[in-house]
């Protein structure tokens, strides 16, 4: 098939990235790629993305402003990210193709992809009201999520998702001897719960270090007693949790999917995080970490010290049984062959 997939221009997609759905889209791109599929991935230009034909269009100037925080205010109107939703989907319709992966989370991409043979992934909750009434007017066999929590809070928001298609992670064993730190990763913004991980180490009597990037500008949270390895590439950042001795994902929001709890698994470090949103998919409690009450940072200490005594291999081989990259590539090229007819 010719596959155009289609990414937010808000952000270039690059090696380290800022959240795990840029992260899944690469990787979904490639993948099909792979698999001998004629892939276009439409982005932002300053994108780095091995293996796939790129698409860019240059980067907004009002790509900032138009970040979707969660918890915080919706987005304004950013004329300039509309104007590059516009180029993207005038080379999509130029191009003809078969079928179209379309990932940006902005009302106005669900508007312009009418009359292509698209599948939407939803890799966000129902958050924003402009996205929820354009997706709304979607049928639902053309609407994809990332979850079964996700698919019930769209469902909650009245919009019917017909497509159930969990994120993947590369199979990639990284070994390495943990240490006595917990990690925390992913975007520095409230809704990741950093104060409540690292009251949690310190409780569990853990050293903590830091992987990630500044998200949520009007966030400010004291690092000052953690390791602080800022934003990582990908390999960089599973040779990280490989020598970690726990993962912690104190999410204070219904996390859609959990990319992080899933690249951690996969390096055989168990995941500590709180029972929400998707983390009761991803992480197979008992195995390959323990799940806390919400915001009980108590609990979550508890929750640390149980995962110190989890085989590493046993945490490793649920991922790998549960959350390969292979097996989502899989779902999405029969749900982008349904799109397709």
């Amino acid at each position: 098939m010719k596959i155009a997939v289609v990414a937010s221009p808000v952000t270039p997609l690059r090696p380290a990235q800022q959240g795990g759905a840029q992260a899944f889209l690469c990787d979904l791109a490639t993948g099909l790629a792979e698999r001998g599929h004629d892939v276009r991935l439409h982005c932002a230009e300053g994108s780095d993305v091995a293996g796939v034909r790129l698409v860019m269009v240059p980067a907004p100037r009002d790509a900032r402003a138009a970040l979707v925080i969660p918890g915080g205010a919706p987005p304004p109107p950013a004329p300039g990210v509309a104007a590059a939703l516009e180029a993207m989907f005038d080379a999509i319709a130029a191009d003809r193709v078969d079928a179209v992966s379309q990932h940006a989370f902005d009302a106005l991409a669900f508007t312009l992809a009418r009359g292509l043979p698209v599948l939407h992934t939803l890799h966000l909750p129902p958050i924003v009201e402009s996205v929820v009434r354009a997706a709304v007017q979607v049928e639902g066999a053309r609407l994809a999520t990332v979850s079964a929590s996700c698919q019930a809070a769209w469902r909650s928001a009245g919009v019917e998702v017909g497509e159930l298609l969990p994120n993947g992670v590369g199979d990639e064993p990284v070994p390495a001897k943990p240490d006595h730190t917990a990690l925390i990763a992913g975007r520095i913004s409230p809704e990741k719960g950093i104060e409540h991980a690292l009251a949690a180490a310190r409780n569990a009597g853990l050293a903590v270090r830091i992987a990630g990037a500044p998200y949520d500008p009007a966030y400010e949270v004291d690092l000052s007693a953690t390791e602080q390895l800022g934003s990582l590439t990908r390999r960089d950042l599973r040779l990280v949790m490989a020598r970690s001795a726990v993962t912690i994902c104190a999410i204070r929001w219904e996390e859609p999917f959990g990319m992080v709890a899933a690249e951690a698994q996969m390096a055989g470090c168990p995941v500590a995080a709180y029972r929400r949103g998707a983390l009761p998919e991803v992480v197979e409690e008992g195995v390959s970490g323990y799940l806390a009450a919400p915001d009980d940072i108590g609990d979550l200490s508890h929750a640390i010290r149980r995962c110190l005594a989890l085989d590493r291999a046993a945490v490793r081989a649920s991922a790998r049984r549960r959350l390969g990259l292979g097996v989502a590539v899989d779902r999405y090229e029969k749900a982008l062959e349904r799109a397709a007819q």
